[in-house]
């Protein structure tokens, strides 16, 4: 029994160790510690041919919590020319990243910061964390 709680332990500390060298190269790329916020260059201008529907109900906000592990809500919906601010309050680093097209790439987000994006079409838009390909999330833009 001691041994296999050993190797679980020392698993953990592999999963761990793996998880702070990812971070730690996103961080030694992206050299901006402060909050990153979306330029004029990353300001969406899609066109309807990337929407989807959603498939549970979007709430109506532009704020959603990074935590747990989880996009919080899953699914947002905003009026076009609504910038939607995401916030880690999670403990470890994360992504907002558009699943496909030009959406938001908030690169590293590590806890506490914030990244903002402002949509400008309507149409239903899938993003996700690229270090946590459980974490999901979608907007929903309308006229």
């Amino acid at each position: 029994m001691k041994k296999g709680v050993g190797a679980l332990i020392i698993l953990i500390l592999i999963i761990a160790a793996i998880v702070a060298g990812a971070a730690s190269r996103n961080n030694k790329s992206d050299q901006n510690t402060s909050q990153p916020t979306s330029s004029n260059s990353e300001k969406m201008n899609m066109n309807n041919s990337n929407s989807s529907s959603a498939s549970q109900s979007p709430t109506s906000t532009d704020k959603v919590s990074i935590s747990n592990f989880a996009f919080s809500p899953s699914s947002i919906t905003v009026k076009k020319g609504t910038t939607v601010t995401w916030t880690n309050n999670d403990s470890t680093a994360h992504t907002v990243a558009a699943d496909s097209g030009t959406g938001p790439d908030s690169g590293t987000l590590n806890p506490g910061q914030t990244y903002t994006f402002t949509y400008n079409s309507a149409g239903t838009f899938k993003y996700h964390c690229n270090f946590h390909s459980s974490m999901q999330g979608s907007v929903t833009v309308t006229e």
